[in-house]
């Protein structure tokens, strides 16, 4: 018999990491996150002076199918089909997570060291994609890396390195791959501590490993007011009539009792004075004041403190038009009046903090603005289907309604609502804190991207000489943490014309628009630059985190 011949393959292992934990709200319920970042962005294939207009044109691809793959449309930093495509291809039921901006990252480095059908299977999935560049700090990061065997570093074309030094800001690291040890230490490292221990081993023959990882921890742009802490007042606590909690339980989806956080808003619209008349407010007032003064007794405190023991018509009739327009209503108080203060609650917001929303017959969305770090604001953006099931709904979405929500976000200003009403929104925010491995290598090649796969079609040739290389594995992990941490919350809303806060008040009935933001069925996110629209992260939350598990569940006060 001839001898036996063995093959060895030399493979390259395709890393994509990142993380998305810090998002940790406190919401006075409580809301997420910490921290400053200083990072500027610009386009990383020569395109630093290029201005947005001229990057929306660039990045245009026509969508269109081919024989064998089809072409993933990128309209200008618009949430694309690409940044959708994972989502749909896993419609899984379950909690997910996944970051669009690492995986084209990683894929472009790839398609540099690609040529042949295997870079065009990669370039029809990413067309002519430009990504952005991220300078690293302690609240953002974002790193790429090539790390070289060093006992087979003659195998890689420092052409190449040079190229994803230059291009993608790549480190260039040589390891003898004994261990995974110096390879999760860099990972660790660029994902801000979050993502431990990726990879369980390495083979000692491993030629390379190309890797990204990326990760956020970020205040919110405005925290929500909670009891006894900044912008608290005993005011809040007597308008809002009761000590809110930290953060407090709900329903979700009718078979869980989970953790999270209320909002509340209300924006008045209503002139009360315009619409009924000062001459009319001022008798219906006059007449209820009257009515309670004269049954007072000798044993109420306004009967002394307001009224002197004065109950005659003469000094009730004194004491009201002090009520109505400002004076010494009580001995030591000089009252701005009802009359003053019902005028300036038109126009009036009170809110628990800063957001904005849309709903339809459809669906509802919830978005908010994370902190400004050097021009750069993440925002984070739940669209929950109330007409269908959330898988049902991600499976014939469309990037362009996705975007069509985003633009017709609604925020909290006076001009956006309805005149003639007060328009009161409440809603609830589930807490979550997951993570996911998405199968990677079996939906790149669902998308078309199959020959860097297979040994001897990989065409790794701008990489290196060996004809043997191909890529054997590729992963990607992700992981959210979305609680109370950082952020304190509680509402202080005062519905309609309020007077003046006295022990005798009249409160005018008036119409009211209710507006309701509880995410208390499946829902999906997405976290985006809200400046470039490019995607950061995207996921679903099936299953929030239950109220059992809830860390805190103490009073506010």
């Amino acid at each position: 018999m001839g001898e036996k011949k063995t093959v060895k393959m030399n493979v390259v292992t395709f890393i994509l990491i990142l993380v998305l934990v810090g998002l940790a709200c406190v919401f006075g319920f409580y809301v997420w996150i910490t921290g400053g970042f200083n990072f500027n962005k610009e386009a990383t294939n020569n395109t630093a002076n290029t201005n947005k207009t001229e990057q929306n044109t660039t990045n245009d691809v026509a969508q269109k199918d081919t024989t064998s793959t089809k072409i993933y449309a990128f309209n200008g930093r618009e949430l694309s089909e690409f940044d959708l495509s994972f989502l749909k291809m896993e419609n899984g039921k379950e909690n997910m997570i996944y970051s669009p901006l690492s995986i084209k990252y990683a894929l472009k480095m790839l398609e540099e060291g690609t040529t042949g059908d295997a870079k065009k299977q990669i370039t029809d999935v990413i067309g002519g994609y430009n990504l952005l560049k991220y300078d690293s700090n302690k609240n953002m990061s974002l790193a790429n890396a090539l790390f070289i065997n060093s006992n087979m570093k003659d195998t890689i074309k420092t052409e190449y390195a040079d190229r994803l030094k230059d291009k993608y800001g790549a480190e260039v690291k040589f390891d003898s791959f004994k261990s995974a040890d110096n390879v999760n230490a860099w990972i660790e490292d660029k994902t801000l501590d979050l993502i431990k221990n990726m990879l369980d081993g390495i083979d000692d023959d491993q030629v390379f490993l190309l890797v990204n990882a990326l990760g956020i921890d970020m205040d919110w742009k405005n925290k929500f007011l909670t009891p006894g802490g900044e912008g608290w007042t005993y005011e809040h606590e007597n308008l809002y009539g009761r000590a809110p909690e930290q953060v407090s339980s709900a329903d979700f989806d009718k078979t869980q009792k989970v953790s999270g956080m209320r909002i509340e808003a209300v924006i008045n619209n209503y002139d009360i004075i315009k619409e009924l008349g000062e001459e009319k407010i001022k008798k219906t007032v006059g007449d209820e004041f009257k009515k309670w003064a004269k049954n007072l007794t000798s044993m109420d405190y306004e009967y002394n403190e307001i009224f002197d023991g004065d109950l005659s018509d003469e000094n009730i009739e004194k004491k009201l038009q002090q009520y109505l327009d400002g004076g010494k209503y009580y001995s030591d108080y000089d009252s701005k009046g009802y009359m003053e203060e019902l005028a300036s609650n038109y126009g009036r917001l009170d809110y628990s903090t800063d957001f904005s929303f849309y709903t339809d017959d459809n669906v509802k969305v919830f978005a908010k603005d994370l902190k400004e770090y050097n021009g750069i604001t993440m925002q984070y953006v739940g669209i929950m289907p109330t007409s269908e099931s959330l898988d049902s709904y991600i499976k014939n979405v469309k990037e362009a309604d996705i975007n069509k929500l985003i633009k017709n976000l609604k925020s909290l200003e006076s001009e956006n609502f309805k005149q003639g009403t007060a328009t009161k929104i409440t809603g609830y925010i589930p807490k979550f804190d997951f993570d996911y491995e998405l199968k990677l290598m079996e939906d790149l090649k669902e998308m078309g991207i199959t020959d860097v796969f297979k040994q001897g079609k990989a065409s790794l040739t701008n990489i290196s000489d060996d004809e043997n290389l191909f890529i054997n594995v590729a992963i990607h992990k992700a992981n959210i943490e979305f609680t109370q941490d950082g952020i304190k919350a509680a509402a202080a809303t005062m519905m309609g014309g309020a007077g003046a806060g006295y022990s005798f008040d009249y409160i005018f009935d008036i119409p009211v628009e209710e507006i309701d933001l509880t995410f208390d069925k499946p829902y999906m996110f997405i976290i985006r630059d809200k400046d470039s629209g490019e995607v950061w992260f995207t996921g679903t939350v099936y299953e929030p985190l239950s109220w059992e598990n809830e860390p805190e569940k103490e009073s506010a006060w």
